[in-house]
C-alpha cells in the first residue's frame, strides 16, 4: 500500500455520498476523502462536521479545476448527472467511480468505457450489493453446490413506502432516470448476471401504484440465462407484506432467506466499519435455512450462517486497482449489462411483450 494515501474527490453527498461513500472512503487504508462539491450550505455544514478535515467546493467545475491535486472521482449526484460528470472527469485525466445505475442507457455506458479505456483509467460502478451478506452466504452455497443445479432464483427488494416522498428518483421525467426499475433494478440485476450469467429473454411488468407517484413503484422482471436459471426479480415500495430478500430453487435443494443485509442501517445511524466490532453481521435468528420439502418457516431444513456483509471490500479493491494490484471490482462494461437487461424491461413493461437478447 502507498504511503501517501490517494485523495479522493466525493461529487454529491445527498444519501449516495453521505451515507455511503464517504464513510467507506474515509475508512478505507489508502484513501483519503479529500474534497466533498455540494451547493447545498446545509450538506456543506454536514459534510465539515462529519469530517472535519474536508474541504467543500460547491461545483463540480470547481473540483475538476483542481484535478491535479486529486487521484480519484467519485460520482455519487443525480443519476441524470452520472455520464457528463463522469465523462468530464476522465477528460481531466481522473479515475472515476460512478454509483449505480453508470447512466441511463447500455450505448452510453460502453462509450464511457470506451473513454476510460482510450485514456487508461480506472471505471469503476458502485454495486455495493455484491457485498451484501446474504449474497456473499448464497454465492458460497452455489460455490459448494448444495443447492444443485439452480432452477429459479428468487430476490426480492420490497418496501411498504404507500406515500411517494417527491424528488428526483420518483420523478416522471425520463431524463431524471427514476422509479425503481433503474433504482432498486440495478442491485437485482446486476445480482442475477453475476451469478447466473448472460440472459437471453425479459419480461417486465413495471406500475405506478400510489397516488401522486408519477413513475414505477412496484416492478417485477422475469429473466431467462442462458445456462437455464430463471430470475424472478422483484422491486416494489407499496409491499405490504414483505417476502423472502432471496429463495433459490435447486434440483438438491432450497435457499431462503428474510431480511437486508444489516450494513445500510448501521451506516445510517452512524457507525463506521472500522469502529463498530461485528460490522456486517446479523443474529441467528436472521439466519438463512437450506433444505427440501418443507417450509423454512415451519421449522425445514436447517440455518444457513449468514456471512458477514463487507461494504469495505469495495473501495479497498478499487485502492488495490488504481495502485496496479488487482482488477477492478465492477467494470462498466459489466454495468452496460445490466443496462441491455434494464432496457428490455423497460420495453417489455411498456409493450406488454417478450424481449430476446
Amino acid at each position: 500500500m502507498s504511503a501517501t494515501p490517494l485523495r479522493v474527490g466525493l461529487v454529491g453527498y445527498g444519501l449516495a455520498g453521505s451515507v455511503f461513500h464517504a464513510p467507506l472512503i474515509a475508512t478505507t487504508e489508502g484513501l483519503t476523502l479529500d474534497t466533498v462539491v455540494t451547493s447545498n450550505p446545509e450538506r456543506q455544514k454536514q459534510a465539515r462536521t462529519e469530517h472535519p478535515d474536508v474541504r467543500v467546493a460547491a461545483t463540480p467545475d470547481e473540483l475538476l479545476a483542481r484535478a491535479d491535486d486529486l487521484d480519484l472521482v467519485v460520482i455519487a449526484s443525480p443519476n441524470k448527472t452520472h455520464v457528463p460528470l463522469a465523462t468530464a472527469a476522465l477528460k481531466a485525466g481522473l479515475p472515476v467511480v460512478v454509483d449505480k445505475p453508470i447512466a441511463g442507457t447500455a450505448a452510453e455506458a460502453r462509450e464511457l468505457a470506451a473513454l476510460a479505456e482510450e485514456r487508461g483509467l480506472l471505471l469503476s460502478v458502485f454495486q455495493n450489493r455484491r457485498w451484501d451478506n446474504d449474497f456473499l452466504t448464497l454465492r458460497r452455497l452455489l460455490a459448494k453446490g448444495e443447492l444443485g443445479d439452480v432452477w429459479r432464483f428468487e430476490s426480492r427488494f420490497e418496501r411498504w413506502r404507500p406515500h411517494p416522498k417527491g424528488g428526483w428518483r420518483e420523478s416522471g421525467d425520463p431524463a431524471e432516470i427514476g422509479g425503481l426499475l433503474y433504482d432498486l433494478g440495478s442491485h437485482v440485476v446486476d445480482q442475477a448476471l453475476v451469478l447466473f450469467g448472460p440472459v437471453t429473454q425479459v419480461y417486465a411488468e413495471a406500475v405506478v401504484r400510489r397516488a401522486g407517484a408519477e413513475t414505477d413503484d412496484d416492478t417485477f422482471i422475469a429473466l431467462t440465462h442462458a445456462n437455464g436459471v430463471r430470475s424472478h426479480l422483484y422491486a416494489s415500495a407499496t409491499t405490504a407484506q414483505l417476502g423472502p430478500r432471496f429463495r433459490v430453487l435447486g434440483s438438491k435443494a432450497g435457499y431462503v432467506k428474510y431480511g437486508l443485509d444489516p450494513q445500510e442501517a448501521a451506516l445510517r445511524e452512524g457507525q463506521r466499519p472500522d469502529t463498530t466490532a461485528g460490522w456486517g453481521t446479523e443474529p441467528e435468528s436472521l439466519w438463512g435455512r437450506v433444505g427440501s420439502g418443507e417450509s423454512p418457516l415451519t421449522g425445514g431444513g436447517r440455518a444457513e450462517p449468514t456471512l458477514p456483509g463487507d461494504y469495505p471490500a469495495y473501495y479497498a479493491a478499487v485502492t488495490k486497482a488504481l495502485l496496479g494490484g488487482g482488477p477492478n471490482p465492477v467494470t462498466a462494461l459489466e454495468a452496460a449489462s445490466a443496462l441491455d437487461v434494464l432496457e428490455a424491461a423497460a420495453r417489455s413493461a411498456r409493450d406488454a411483450v417478450v424481449v430476446k437478447l
